[in-house]
Order: C-alpha cells, then structure tokens, then sequence
C-alpha cells in the first residue's frame, strides 16, 4: 500500500495515475478504435483504489475477503486491465491483446474469459446492482470485505441505478462505496445537454447514501474519502469525483470525440510524449 499522508507517497501515487494512462496509450496504439476518453479521466481513481485503499493484491487475490472491483462503466475496463498487468495479476504482453479474437482482455469485461473480474458490465447502469449482490452474499457467508463500483456520471441517467442505490441504503450495505467519474461527457456529448444529473450530491443523500465531491485527479481528496469506508459508516458512501475527459492528452481533454474513436500514428505519438513528459517532471520531484 502506497501512504497518501506523505508527499513521496502522493508522489508515488501520482506516478502510478500517469503509468497507467501510458500503458493504456501503448495498449490501444493506433489505428482501432477504443475508449480513450473515460479510461484515461478515472486514472487517479483507480489508482487510489488499487495501490492505496482495496485489500486486493497479488498474494490475496482469491481470498475470500480480498476486497471488491466493479468498473459498472464497463467500456472503461482497460484501465483495470493496466492495474491487474501493473500489480502481476496478469501479464503486461497481455494487454496488446485488447480486443483481439479469442483474448481474455475484451473491450468489456468478460469475466468467464477472466476470473479476476467481478462482473460482466457494460450494459451500463447495471454495476451498483451486482455490488448490492456481493454485499449482501458478504453478509449471508459472514464475511468482511468492501465493494467498490466505478459509475459514469452519464451512467447515472439509467433508471436501475437509483433503484439499485435505494436497495444499498434499504439493507444497510455499508460496505459499498459508490465512485462517480464525473468528467462532464458520455458518447454523444455533454451530459448536462443530454440529460442533466445535477444536484447529484443532493440525489444520493436524499436515497440514504453519505456523499461528498471531491476533485477526481488529486490523490490526496480521493485517498481521503476513500478512508470514510473504514467498516465504521453509517450509510453507504458515493464520492463524486469531479474529472476531466481524456485526461492527460490534451487534444482528447473536454470533448466526447475521443469517447470511442482510433487515432492516427501521428497523434499516438504526440499523446505518448505528453503522458511521457509528465511522468518526467514527477520523476525529477
């Protein structure tokens, strides 16, 4: 586990964002097309989830109170790909296999191809659902772990998801932690266009659920709300992390473009020495 509380581990944290949004650019390379925009805006978030908060590592990966991964926005499960290859869950080779015929890494999650997989999503509005599930199997086999469920914030448009939320709170599952990648756009433009969302915080607190914002690429407010789930809360907690689209690469930042699209040879090279320059200036800290 990496410690936020210090500024090597902030720093440390902070690398392993930018390594995953590098090794998301060389999984995808050019010219196929594949979700560019919302697997590089939750980067921070999985990050936190991975090497700072979840009981989920290498020697534990099959036990039975390893904690739980949901990615309920499941066309962004190739960040969670680089976070299994990052921590030797899975092979970093593998990961060119993204979306090929017959590969364990498919553009959603496939979890009889890979059991390390909580759930098959992508059918978006569907992951808190499965989360309520696994709670509820944790507390009928007496066991003690938590449920974490990355949502899209154009997710939350789906009618399931707020009855799944009115579920959590109505069976007291306080071990399921809600995390809204907030980056202001789904596939055909911005969310508050299509169908707004907004008082959010407001619409979770009033379904019985604690809900604070945070700012969704600063580790130090992930890792902090992170810590409310601590097996002492009272509700259930959603944290609204307020994120940028295609973070990282500033042509795919703020735009819906790169939500689902291939780019030519020309512009990967230009992201990889974006990402690259970065992760420089953190090595130098």
């Amino acid at each position: 586990m990496i410690d936020y509380r210090n500024r090597k581990g902030r720093t440390d944290l902070e690398k392993k964002a930018w390594q995953l949004r590098l090794e998301l650019l060389r999984m995808f390379s050019y010219g196929k097309a594949h979700h560019f925009g919302g697997c590089l805006s939750c980067a921070e978030i999985v990050a936190a989830l991975f090497f700072y908060k979840m009981n989920h590592k290498l020697p534990n990966f099959q036990d039975p109170e390893r904690d739980r991964f949901i990615m309920s926005k499941g066309h962004s499960i190739p960040t969670q790909y680089v976070a299994l290859a990052m921590l030797g869950l899975i092979s970093v080779n593998e990961l060119k296999s993204i979306k090929s015929l017959g590969s364990r890494l498919q553009g959603h999650p496939d979890i009889l191809k890979l059991p390390l997989l909580e759930a098959p999503t992508g059918s978006l509005g569907q992951g808190l659902s499965y989360a309520n599930g696994l709670a509820l199997a944790a507390r009928l086999d007496g066991l003690q772990f938590d449920v974490f469920v990355l949502i899209g914030d154009g997710e939350l448009q789906e009618g399931q998801l707020w009855e799944a939320a009115m579920t959590t709170h109505h069976y007291r599952l306080n071990n399921v932690c809600a995390i809204v990648d907030m980056n202001g756009y789904q596939s055909q433009g911005a969310v508050d266009m299509i169908k707004s969302i907004e008082p959010l915080a407001d619409k979770w607190r009033a379904f019985g659920w604690h809900s604070i914002r945070v700012k969704g690429h600063d580790l130090k407010e992930i890792c902090q709300a992170l810590d409310l789930v601590n097996g002492q809360q009272k509700k259930p907690i959603s944290i609204i992390a307020e994120t940028v689209k295609g973070k990282g690469v500033s042509f795919m930042e703020n735009t819906f473009k790169y939500h689902n699209l291939d780019i030519s040879p020309e512009d990967y090279r230009r992201a990889e020495a974006e990402i690259l320059d970065k992760l420089g200036q953190l090595n130098e800290l």
